[in-house]
This record gives structure tokens, sequence and C-alpha cells, in this order.
């Protein structure tokens, strides 16, 4: 993987694709009809509702199909073997210096191989000149989506997506069916609830071990969860958090973790729920479908992933080995 010969493919595949991303990043919209969403809830980081707090206005353009929005671009840098690097420049085309911290990180970055078989959440380090640096996040070869998730002080929070090209032999991996429980690294997470296209959903992931109920789990980016959720196909992003903070008096940590998520469009999407329990970061990933509106009520199944890789927590990257697919 981290040959100087992969990693000058790698290098090569992610000029190329960089290009023509860029060239087609005010182009890419939606799979399927779009569906105007309901928010009674409002945005989950902002109660007043008007914006979703993650790259988009409540019922737009789902976060990271663009490479460029309002002035503001993600662009990769080329790097020194086994590194990744990239820096968001502003309207004014300058490196974009100064970021607004939220959930504890000025920058998050989430990584997913287009089949959806391999994942990864991750928070670089920026330089003075505005570069993010980090070891390549990409495992297996083939094509990731990169998304950075983060809100330039002064701006609207932003979620951009570029593909990047990881050479070497690519195997396809299918999409597992949907199942309500999954196993993770000895722990069980269970999926109540379903995507309803045009409406906010109500999902609750319940967390135990061993048949017992987990009532401690540990603050991890200021909240006791996070769900990365990937539609097939474009690989939209739905960033949700979940209902309540740590520490605020009225959340308990554990079992149950709820958020509300808006599917913009019928079709499946896969799920990552980030958890921290005995200083280690797990990820369950579940496959979720949301119907036509006009077909059967959602069952909320979700799926066993791949077998899940768990890492010890770090300050300034949460997870273990890259990839994230869990082989």
């Amino acid at each position: 993987m981290r040959t100087v010969g992969r990693m000058t493919g790698f290098v090569l595949g992610l000029v190329g694709v960089f290009g023509a991303a860029y060239g087609v990043g005010h182009l890419v919209g939606p799979i399927g009809p779009p569906v105007a969403v309901e928010h009674p809830h409002g945005g989950h980081d902002d109660p007043g509702g008007g914006h979703d707090g993650h790259g988009g206005p409540v019922g737009g353009t789902p976060g990271g199909l663009l490479v460029s929005e309002q002035g503001y671009t993600l662009e990769p840098v080329t790097a020194p073997p086994g590194e990744f690097a990239f820096r968001i420049t502003g309207p004014d085309g300058d490196a974009v210096t100064r970021y607004d911290v939220n959930h504890d990180r000025p920058m998050h970055l989430i990584v997913a191989r287009r089949d959806l078989s391999g994942f990864r959440h991750v928070h670089p380090r920026l330089s003075e000149d505005g570069t993010w640096r980090l070891p390549t996040p990409m495992g297996d070869p083939g094509t990731w989506r990169a998304f950075a998730d983060f809100q330039p002080t002064g701006a609207d929070p932003l979620t951009l997506g570029v593909d990047v090209t990881v050479s070497g032999p690519v195997t396809p991996t299918p999409l597992p069916p949907p199942t309500r429980t999954v196993v993770v690294d000895g722990y069980d997470v269970t999926l109540d609830g379903g995507l309803r296209p045009g409406h906010d959903s109500r999902l609750t992931l319940t967390v135990s071990r061993d048949g017992v109920p987990v009532t401690d789990l540990e603050p991890y980016l200021g909240a006791y969860g996070h769900l990365v959720t990937l539609r097939q196909g474009d690989l939209a992003y739905l960033h949700a958090h979940p209902e309540g903070a740590p520490g605020d008096g009225r959340t308990a940590a554990g079992p149950d973790v709820t958020f509300h998520v808006a599917a913009p469009s019928p079709g499946t999407y896969r799920l990552y729920l980030d958890f921290r329990h005995g200083g280690t970061v797990r990820t369950a990933e579940f496959t979720v479908i949301a119907p036509h509106p006009d077909g059967p009520a959602p069952s909320g199944s979700v799926t066993d992933g791949p077998p899940t890789t768990a890492a010890p927590a770090e300050p300034d990257d949460g997870h273990g080995s890259p990839g994230h697919r869990h082989d």
C-alpha cells in the first residue's frame, strides 16, 4: 500500500480524478427525483432551523456532491508517499487558514470507497500555509470519496467532496443486505427506526455487550455518538449528531443514542455510527433502504457490515488502521 510505486500511482490518479471532479463539481446532483424535506425539529445544530449545520441549507442539495460551493473549493495537494494533503481555498482564491471548531475539531475528514466497503473518519492537522495533512486514510485500491466537513470563520458550514484513486487491482465488494443488528468487536448495536424520503426520520441506536446494555459510553468529539450516512451511487453525504450532549444534565451515556436524519430521496443508504467505550472508538455499519414515498412504510433495517476494527482513540485521530474496511 505504501510502496513508492503505488504512491506514485496514487498521486497521478489523484491529479487526474481531481481535474475531472473540478470540472463537473457544480453539475453533480442527487440520484433520483429530489424530495422536499420536512424538518419539524429544525436544524439540530441550530434549533431555530434554517440550516442543517453540516454543509447545506435544510432541504437543499446534500453535502459532499460538490467540490466547490459558495466560493470555497477543496483542492488536493501533492504529498510525500504515505501522506494525504489538501487545502480549502476561499472566494479570494487564497487558502483558508481560519476555521471555527465544530464538535471539538476545525476539520472532519471522512473517506469512503465508492462501493462503500471502506470508511474512515479522521482529523488532519493544519499547517500555517493553510494545508491540511495526515497519514493517508485511504485503504484498498479503488476510487475513494474524500469529504471535508468544516466551517470557515465568518461563513456557513460546508461539506465538499472529491474523488481520489488508489491504484492497484480492484475487487468490488457488494453491499450487505439489510438487518437490524450488527456486531462490532463484541458489541451489539441495534437500530430502531427507518428512513422516509422527504421527512426528518428519528433513528435510535442501542449499544450492548454480552447482552448487557452499555450505560457508560464515553464522549467522543463532544457527543456520545456520530452518524455519517452515505447514499449508494453518488455518495450524497448526510452527517447527523445525536440528541442532547454529555454533561447537559439530561442526556444518558447510553445505551440509546438518537439521531434525526433527512433522506433526500428514495434509495439505499449506508450508515456509519462512531461510538467510544473503554477508551476505544468503534464503528458500526448499517444498510438502510429508504422506500419510495408511495411504497410501504420503511422497515428501518440495518446490515451486518464487513468485520469492523476497533482503534484506540487519539487526540487528533479517532480511528485505527487506514481503510476502516475491517478485512
